[in-house]
């Protein structure tokens, strides 16, 4: 029987973070499956979701805790089965004047609806043309697949008004 683990990883960047972590897993006859990971600030960030046969897993778990002996800021939890019905998958674009709130203010309307963000991708720079300080967000969401879209597209409207961004609601790509 296959055992699923979510595992989140932060440590100081340096080359052969993810070699380590990958090595632990394939030693233990893992399977690593989907993974998020980037660099921030001199920092190492990432969360990885691996399988592994029940007879391996605390194998897999002594490995991971040899790393967090090393320096590494680990933590592991058991991935639970979730029973969804039919969904539509939305992607939501935002760029605007960087401004205080706005985070808040979008996830305000998605938790208000009872909308869950599956994914969500920030940034931060410079318009090209004034040098004023520009934010973009990516937000992947599931909704049900019988879910009227018109109400939260009209409450992002109101959002991007208030904020003076602007918002995109579309169907979002489906996977290769």
């Amino acid at each position: 029987m296959q055992q699923h683990l979510v595992i989140s990883l932060i440590s100081d960047d340096k080359p052969g973070i993810v070699e380590k972590l990958s090595a632990a897993v394939a030693e233990n006859s893992g399977n690593w499956e989907d993974s998020r990971m980037a660099h921030f600030a001199g920092k190492f960030a990432g969360i990885l979701r691996v399988s592994v046969p029940s007879d391996h897993s605390q194998g897999l778990r002594d490995a991971l805790g040899a790393l967090a002996g090393a320096g590494y800021k680990l933590q592991i939890e058991e991935a639970q089965a979730v029973a969804a019905g039919p969904q539509q998958t939305l992607q939501l674009k935002l760029v605007g004047n960087d401004r205080p709130g706005i985070v808040r203010e979008l996830s305000r309307a998605l938790a208000a609806r009872a909308i869950n963000m599956e994914q969500l991708d920030t940034g931060y720079s410079s318009t090209p043309w004034s040098g004023e300080p520009l934010f973009t967000a990516t937000c992947t969401v599931a909704v049900a697949g019988d879910m009227d879209l018109d109400g939260l597209r009209d409450e992002l409207d109101e959002i991007a008004d208030e904020l003076g961004v602007e918002i995109d609601c579309e169907a979002a790509a489906p996977a290769a």
